[in-house]
Parts: C-alpha cells; sequence; structure tokens
C-alpha cells in the first residue's frame, strides 16, 4: 500500500518555525515507558530520550607504522556513507472494539530528518506493523506537514482531500482526522490543535468534510481510543522463556487480563494492573512465563476485565503474533 511522498518545500505565512522533533529510544530504552497517549499527549513519550541510531564519527584511520613516509596514505576507491539516524514515533491506527472502530498506536522507526512529515506519510501510506489495524485516510499524500505558531498544519495534495469520500461515514471522517491529531501530538510532544490548509499560503479549510479553521484538537481518550493496547510484544515479536509485556489501558479497577493462545486453546493466563482507569489510558505491564511452551507461533492477547459478566458489548482486546523459540 505504499505510496509517493509529496512534501513541499515552499514558505508559508504562518509558518515560523519548522521543528523537526528528534524523539529517539535509548537501546535499552522499554516502550513501556511510553505510556501516556491522546489527550495527553504531551506526555505520550515523556520518558523516552532522543539517541542516535548509529554513531555519525567516522572510524579512525590507523597510524603508519615504523618512519614517517614521504608518500601519502592512499585514499579509499569508495566513500563510505553515513548511517541515516533515525528516531521511533507513536503512529495511531484504526481497529475494530466492542465499541466500534477506534485508535490504537503503534511505535515506528523514521528517519529524524523530519518525523512530522515522516508519520504523517504512515498514516495516508496505510502502513502498519499489526495486520490488525488499518487507515481511514484516503488513499493519496500530504502536500506537508509541520509545526506552525498556530499549531500542527497540514497541506492537502489536491481539493478532493477536503470533502469526505464516497463510502465514509461522518464518524469515520472525524476519527481519521483524530489519527492525524494523536499522530502528529505524540511526535512532538505539545498538545496543539490541527489545521488544514488546500493551498500553501491559503485559509484554513475542512478535512475529509471536518472543519479546521478554529483548530481541531484531540478527542477525550476514552471516546477515541481502544481500551486495551499492547506497545510490547510487537507483532512477529520472537520470545524465549520470559518476556515483558507492556501497555496502556483503561480497564475496570487496574485489571488488565493476558492470554497466550495457541490457535484458540490459551495455554498461558494472567493478569496486570494499570496505574488507573477512571479518565484515561494508563501504563500496565506483566512478566511472561514461556519457557514451558514447545517452540512455535502463538498469540499474546491482552485486554480489558468484563465486570458485566457477559452482559454488555464485551472486552476490548490487542492480540500479537509472537514466536516462541
Amino acid at each position: 500500500m505504499g505510496r509517493m511522498w509529496s512534501h513541499s518545500a515552499a514558505p508559508h505565512h504562518r509558518h515560523r518555525r519548522h521543528r523537526a522533533i528528534a524523539l529517539g529510544l535509548a537501546g535499552g530504552l522499554s516502550l513501556a515507558a511510553l505510556a501516556g497517549c491522546g489527550d495527553d499527549a504531551a506526555e505520550d513519550a515523556a520518558a523516552s530520550d532522543p539517541s542516535d541510531a548509529a554513531s555519525a564519527t567516522p572510524t579512525e584511520e590507523a597510524e603508519p607504522s615504523g618512519e614517517a613516509s614521504a608518500t601519502p596514505t592512499e585514499e579509499p576507491s569508495e566513500e563510505t556513507e553515513e548511517p541515516t539516524s533515525t528516531t521511533t514515533v507513536p503512529v495511531y491506527v484504526v481497529g475494530d472494539t466492542p465499541q466500534g472502530q477506534r485508535l490504537f498506536r503503534e511505535f515506528r522507526s523514521v528517519e529524524a530528518t523530519d518525523p512530522l512529515v515522516a508519520a504523517g506519510e504512515m498514516l495516508t501510506g496505510g502502513s502498519t506493523l499489526d495486520p490488525d489495524y488499518d487507515s481511514l485516510l484516503p488513499t493519496g499524500s500530504f502536500a506537508d506537514v509541520r509545526q506552525g505558531d498556530d499549531g500542527f498544519e497540514v497541506v492537502l495534495e489536491d481539493e478532493s482531500w477536503t470533502e469526505r469520500p464516497e463510502g465514509m461515514t461522518a464518524a469515520q471522517a472525524k476519527l481519521a482526522v483524530q489519527q492525524v491529531v494523536y499522530t502528529l501530538q505524540g511526535v512532538a510532544q505539545e498538545r496543539e490543535p490541527l489545521r488544514a490548509f488546500a493551498e500553501d499560503g491559503g485559509e484554513p479549510t475542512t478535512l475529509l468534510g471536518v472543519p479546521t479553521a478554529r483548530g481541531v484538537n484531540a478527542a477525550p481518550q476514552l471516546q477515541t481510543l481502544g481500551l486495551v493496547n499492547v506497545t510490547m510484544p510487537e507483532e512477529a515479536t520472537v520470545v524465549s522463556d520470559t518476556f515483558t509485556a507492556t501497555g496502556v489501558a483503561s480497564s475496570f479497577e487496574g485489571n488488565v487480563p493476558w492470554e497466550v493462545r495457541s490457535g484458540g486453546e490459551v495455554v498461558q493466563e494472567g493478569f496486570a494492573t494499570a496505574d488507573g482507569y477512571l479518565d484515561r489510558l494508563y501504563p500496565w505491564s506483566a512478566e511472561v512465563d514461556v519457557s514451558a511452551l514447545d517452540p512455535g507461533t502463538y498469540t499474546f492477547a491482552a485486554m480489558t476485565s468484563d465486570p458485566s459478566d457477559g452482559e454488555g458489548a464485551g472486552p476490548t482486546e490487542d492480540t500479537k503474533t509472537i514466536r516462541v523459540e
């Protein structure tokens, strides 16, 4: 589903500070630290530290042995390219829940040059790690994604982006716009509104039929996000012995049950306790011991507890495929 990215370099009269924000995760830092999200987007990844994906310092040349030679050292025949610096950003995608379609968060590695643009490209490209997720944004791309004095700005590729596409409901259009709001707020770690522009230098317009002139803010988490989200393990993670599962949830009394499944059979189960549950999603973690399981492919599932005992819509769950070695 990949699509060509068009990044407009034209200046914008509102755009006096175009910030490329590097929010890379340190190599040993668990993604569990990135626990806030959505309406608390300024805290979404506050525990993460900037880091380079690879050192930018070139390897030192060895000193020649013996007496100094008058003949200069030969230059290598090919220049070595320095590795590209990357950063990790939250990207909000869409999944099905008992409450209808909701947003889920995936952490993605992108080039650190301009993570706002890179995150926008993933949204419009429909790129997800987990096949259970999708994007409601239509095929195409944004012409530009940036942070201006009045908040986040997307410049639309063409006028078709101002109208709700055929077959998309009004609720889906609002959720698609929230995908953009939550993602850009999470990348920048700032709770600023979103505005869309049909052309660079123009006035704010609608995005998928949703007015943006006054700025679109993040909608309340409990009305917008899936009520449980697995951060680790990521989809297709290889595990052995014991691994740490992490995520965020709003579940009754903070109780977050989890299961390891083989086909339809539950082969391991337990629960985690989130830090809270009443007003938003809170972080949870659990140690999962799979040392007794045969090598193979399994499903790890975390879910909300169901105090109605089946009388309500049922629990929300988020699943990841894992491979036990």
